[in-house]
């Protein structure tokens, strides 16, 4: 065989069956070398120690935290969901709540009137709504939801709470408008109850920002009227029945003519306060216009 010979300018190449043989015995040796002692097993195994096991770490810490973080969101939508229906029960609750509170309230208001009709059996009266009112803080102008087809009519008396009210001033088929004792317009014929004595009830809407009203026209030269005694109805007055309960004296003082007194009530109605009333469907027999109502 001739030996292989470079020429000038040629790059050296190896034939591939040389190339191969050289492969095979380099690879038969480093797996006898491998086999028989840790030559090579040592720096792989100090190799992987340093960089696949923090490398499986990593992806280990990388996992739980993926995980623990689904379990998180999926706890968190339980919560909202939850939240959620709590939030639905609690209005619900509220809004039942309200309809007990305003049913109590409604309950009270029915029971004042049921015992202020038995307190006045004597008359027969109609129970009604407030469905409007004049503008301002109090019910001193105000509609009922009962009129001339209800039996209504002009000047029957109205009451709430614990007395008088006022009385209808006009007159639809299914409404009516009732002036209250309070209004500035109003003047009403009283009585001291444990007297006797008459006096005119005033009505005052700047006063009753101090819950009173005023009453005028008193004479009570023997000193006899004091503060707390109640105000009914006159029975000369042609407007209204006499004996239903206006109010209690808070405070009395003796005119510049030194004959007559005046001063201030505290009505038995709280008119800032009304939902309901009863009107007495009874008339007053009209005996004349000397009592003064208005």
């Amino acid at each position: 065989m001739s030996p292989i010979i470079k020429k000038k300018g040629e790059k050296f190449t190896l034939p591939g069956k040389y190339l191969l043989f050289i492969l095979t015995l380099l690879c038969t040796g480093l797996i006898v070398i491998t086999f028989n002692t840790n030559f090579l097993s040592a720096p792989l195994s100090a190799v992987g120690g340093s960089v696949i096991v923090p490398l499986q770490e990593g992806i280990s810490k990388a996992g739980s935290w993926l995980s623990t973080r689904s379990e998180e969101l999926v706890q968190i939508r339980s919560l909202i969901s939850e939240n959620e229906a709590l939030k639905a029960e609690i209005d619900e609750l509220t809004m039942e709540n309200i309809r007990l509170q305003q049913d109590r309230y409604e309950l009270t208001n029915l029971r004042e009137l049921y015992a202020l009709d038995a307190q006045y059996d004597e008359y027969e009266k109609i129970g009604a709504r407030i469905i409007a009112k004049d503008s301002g803080n109090w019910f001193h102008s105000f509609v009922i939801n009962k009129g001339s087809d209800d039996g209504l009519e002009i000047d029957m008396n109205v009451m709430a709470g614990s007395g008088l009210v006022g009385r209808i001033v006009d007159v639809g088929p299914n409404w009516s408008k009732v002036m209250s004792i309070i209004d500035d317009n109003s003047n009403t014929s009283g009585m001291v109850l444990s007297t006797s004595d008459n006096l005119i009830v005033c009505g005052d809407l700047e006063l009753y920002a101090d819950g009173l009203i005023r009453f005028e026209k008193l004479i009570d030269s023997a000193d006899r009227v004091v503060e707390g005694d109640k105000i009914v109805t006159s029975n000369i007055s042609d407007k209204y029945l006499p004996g239903i309960l206006v109010g209690y004296i808070f405070s009395i003082n003796v005119d510049s003519n030194n004959l007559t007194k005046s001063g201030q009530i505290t009505p038995a109605v709280d008119f800032e306060h009304l939902e309901e009333v009863l009107v007495i469907t009874q008339m007053k027999q009209s005996v004349g216009d000397a009592a003064g109502d208005s």
